[in-house]
């Protein structure tokens, strides 16, 4: 009985909480990096990625960032890039250019179990692409396979320095092809740049894992690349107001960049000796 009436409880301060951020959410009641922290906004963990791209951007003297959405689908997500694109402009300061890579025609064959054929499907995630881009404002499409499109981007598109990636491409052979920016695009990314990967949770149909998905994907990166690393973040996971996303997001680090030692921390830190308490 007891049991019962302490999940019972948990459930309705867990509605409580989920009824007080929707209320947030909807009138927007808190400053935008508030609404981030506590996730009272659209996918706050793409609004996480690009203010804390602008903000090392900034701290590095560009003016502009790149951000870029590995597999758009139907387009929600780039419209919402665009939402959280103007709030860190206006916030920061800094121009935020916006990418989508996808092919326009859902998902293409699986090549093999790493692409976890009993989870997607060929032409899942299909795009109206008329309907969408007469929706963007600013966002700028790249179709094609990725393996094919990605090796002449930034000469064709002339980005600003790279800051935040969003991947969201489901197989294990579209990510692998998608993080080869790290390789062909190495100069045109921040020393640090932040990544939300979409299919490492899932549910009891999925089953990602680091054998598979974009696990194994990043998890081959990293054993083939001495200087390079994508790591997963570990002060997020400790917030007091815990979500799903924040195990979602993890961060690149090129240690050769000739920007990665440069000092972009609070210019003063000192702890003075303080009186001794019994």
């Amino acid at each position: 009985m007891r049991a019962s009436i302490t999940k019972l409880a948990f459930y309705k301060g867990s509605l409580r909480a989920k009824l007080s951020k929707e209320i947030a959410k909807r009138l927007k009641l808190f400053p935008y990096e508030t609404r981030i922290e506590y996730s009272a906004i659209d996918r706050p963990h793409y609004g996480y990625c690009v203010l804390q791209a602008a903000k090392l951007a900034k701290k590095l003297g560009h003016k502009s960032v790149s951000v870029i959405e590995f597999g758009v689908a139907g387009g929600n997500g780039l419209l919402n890039l665009e939402m959280h694109a103007a709030e860190v402009g206006k916030l920061t300061g800094i121009n935020i250019q916006i990418f989508g890579f996808d092919t326009g025609q859902g998902l293409p064959p699986p090549q093999g179990y790493r692409d976890l054929p009993y989870h997607w499907r060929q032409g899942f995630f299909a795009m109206d692409t008329d309907k969408l881009r007469a929706r963007l404002t600013c966002s700028q499409l790249v179709f094609g396979r990725i393996a094919e499109s990605l090796p002449q981007f930034v000469r064709d598109y002339k980005p600003a320095p790279i800051g935040a990636i969003l991947l969201d491409l489901d197989y294990y052979s579209s990510t692998r092809d998608a993080i080869k920016l790290f390789e062909l695009h190495r100069s045109n990314l921040l020393p640090r740049a932040f990544l939300y990967l979409d299919d490492i949770i899932g549910d009891e149909i999925a089953l990602f894992s680091e054998y598979t998905g974009q696990l194994l994907a990043i998890n081959e990166f990293n054993a083939s690349h001495e200087s390079q690393k994508i790591c997963r973040t570990t002060y997020l996971t400790t917030n007091p107001y815990p979500e799903t996303w924040h195990h979602q997001i993890y961060i690149y680090h090129d240690f050769e960049s000739s920007d990665y030692c440069r000092f972009v921390s609070e210019e003063i830190q000192q702890l003075p000796l303080g009186a001794v308490r019994s």
